[in-house]
């Protein structure tokens, strides 16, 4: 009875491996079919493709399978996103990539992709940064740039605190990255954003300026960093890194102009005769008199007193020069005499 039944489960064992390998095989022409609609412009064609390769690989668990499912799926998603622009269909099946083959390599690429139809067409922040943290989850070559993403993410949300902590994160992780001066200038701005911070975003942006002098961000920390130390009452040392951050920044007429609102505030809040040479030396200005500079009033000494007279003697010299007229001291010049043959001012 078993030997009479073996070559039969033997031929059904060879149909099945048959059945299966010509599904295999009908997938693989449609994903290549799928691919040159996409090529030649027909979305609508690549569609259709994708899904009776889908159609096909139906019930059939084999790794092969898992593996043109992930594909069709993943090429379907991206039509709908990148070729028809029909966004609510490409979340739909890029969840269902996601749900079906969570460990393919396609999978990966679609969590990303996912993650920017969230963002830029839902506005669904919270969900792009759970698609991008199951990204990170599987280390991508990609991991600096998708983790930078994240505090973006966090600093749009308005949650400054995390954004920091993910800037922050990112710079230790990936310290080689060409994304380290990106996360340093956010860090920066989460961290002037908190009132009880501003001092650590003094240093985050100081730092980046010494680490890298040559970005292009540079110009733009050396402005932040100016502002909070203008906040922070500093505003001529505020002045100096503008006038040093107005020579690669992109806007200078920007920065110029805050230059001269915060020179003006000083020269309105400074005292004019501090540090300002024409008002110290204004031949205008009316200068105070003696009594305004000295209240008491000192009488000049006679000449007994200031050979060490006393006041009694002092008085009698000036009764003296009272009664003469012509004496020394006196204050009266004594009168010029008449030359003979010559009229006098009388005559």
């Amino acid at each position: 009875m078993v030997t009479r039944r073996a070559p039969w489960l033997l031929m059904c064992g060879v149909f099945l491996f048959w059945v299966a390998s010509c599904r295999k095989s009908d997938a693989s022409q449609h994903l290549a079919a799928a691919k040159m609609a996409l090529f030649e412009k027909k979305p609508e064609e690549a569609l259709r493709e994708y899904r009776l390769a889908i159609e096909v690989l139906d019930k059939d668990t084999s790794p092969q399978s898992v593996v043109y499912r992930a594909r069709a799926l993943r090429g379907a998603a991206d039509t709908y996103y990148l070729e028809l622009r029909d966004f609510r269909r490409a979340v739909q099946v890029y969840r269902e990539l996601i749900q079906q083959c969570p460990e393919a390599p396609e999978t990966l690429e679609g969590r990303i992709h996912l993650a920017d139809v969230l963002e830029r067409e839902f506005r669904d922040l919270r969900g792009a940064i759970a698609e991008l943290t199951a990204a990170l989850a599987r280390n991508p070559p990609q991991s600096a740039e998708i983790s930078f993403r994240v505090a973006e993410l966090y600093f749009e949300l308005a949650d400054y605190q995390q954004c920091e902590l993910e800037a922050a994160k990112m710079v230790d992780k990936f310290e080689t990255s060409a994304y380290v001066d990106d996360a340093l200038f956010l860090r920066g701005q989460a961290l002037a954003m908190m009132d009880e911070r501003k001092a650590d975003a003094q240093r985050v942006y100081q730092y980046l300026i010494e680490r890298f002098p040559e970005s292009e961000l540079t110009p733009h920390a050396m402005f932040e960093l100016g502002k909070l130390r203008a906040d922070a009452g500093d505003e001529e040392k505020a002045i100096e890194i503008w006038v040093e951050a107005v020579k690669r920044h992109p806007q200078p007429s920007v920065v110029q102009s805050v230059i001269a609102r915060v020179r003006k505030q000083l020269i309105a809040t400074t005292p004019s005769q501090i540090g300002n040479a024409a008002k110290a030396f204004d031949r205008d200005v009316p200068q105070p008199s003696v009594a305004q500079v000295s209240p008491t009033k000192k009488m000049a000494k006679t000449s007994v007193e200031a050979v060490g007279g006393s006041p009694d003697e002092a008085a009698r010299e000036a009764a003296m020069n009272a009664e003469s007229p012509h004496a020394p001291g006196s204050g009266a010049a004594p009168a010029k005499p008449v030359e003979p043959g010559l009229p006098s001012a009388a005559q």
